[in-house]
């Protein structure tokens, strides 16, 4: 109880419009924690929910605006020494109308953990990094003018193979930008991990060309809060933007 009231009082002090989540737990759970935020004023009437490979490592969606349409990427596959392996925790895309005239293709994500796998668990999640780079690029050729915003726990930091094969391996026109996200003191890590007793950035807000310019950064924060850590591992991300040129809408 006391580490579910730690985690809607450390959402509550930013009350976010939009909310991602990764390892949340089952549809009950994720019923659960909607409501408890719902009865802590922050009422969120959309939602996306993609059940993952365990009970507890899903990803979720909460949306204060309606959510056109939502597609949970569950088929995607690649093969590592002659095995093929899918996708473990699958991406939510979600378009999200924040007004008439203007929308939001999010993707949430939570790329392959750190734990050990015989194939090796970088190669993994770079590969994971890979397709979802790709589908990113698809839905910009198809919608140009489209805001993207990716965000989750990636597991990898900024300089490894996973956040290159994201961003796009052309530093000087990046297929997504990483926001440069600090907390009231200027620190930048997002995860603690107790047993190597280390603090890393590993969890990201990326967008793309169109919605770069609309970033709000005196505004955006990584959440320092005094009951973070009672919450989770991971330290929540804001970002704030504001639409200066509206967008057409997409289908």
């Amino acid at each position: 109880a006391d580490e579910i009231d730690a985690v809607s009082t450390v959402i509550g002090s930013v009350h976010p419009d939009i909310l991602s989540i990764q390892e949340i737990g089952n549809a009950y759970s994720f019923d659960f924690f909607r409501n408890t935020l719902a009865s802590n004023g922050m009422t969120y009437a959309y939602s996306a929910y993609l059940p993952g490979p365990s009970t507890y490592a899903n990803l979720g969606v909460l949306s204060r605006f309606p959510i056109e349409s939502v597609a949970y990427i569950t088929n995607e596959t690649y093969t590592i020494q002659g095995t093929t392996l899918p996708v473990s925790r699958g991406y939510i895309e979600a378009v999200i109308a924040v007004s008439d005239r203007y929308r939001v293709r999010l993707f949430n994500t939570h790329l392959k953990s750190k734990r050990f796998h015989e194939l090796g668990q970088t190669e993994m999640r770079r590969n994971e990094a890979r397709i979802l780079n790709r589908i990113v690029r698809q839905r910009m050729e198809e919608f140009p003018d489209d805001n993207i915003i990716v965000m989750g726990d990636l597991n990898d930091t900024i300089g490894s193979a996973a956040i290159q094969e994201l961003t796009g391996d052309d530093p000087e026109k990046p297929v997504l930008h990483p926001l440069p996200l600090a907390d009231r003191l200027g620190d930048v890590w997002t995860h603690f991990w107790a047993r190597e007793d280390t603090y890393s950035r590993i969890d990201y807000i990326m967008v793309n060309d169109a919605m770069k310019p609309e970033f709000v950064p005196e505004k955006s924060m990584i959440i320092r809060h005094d009951r973070a850590r009672q919450a989770s591992d991971h330290r929540p991300l804001v970002s704030v933007f504001k639409a200066y040129n509206l967008p057409s809408a997409s289908p």
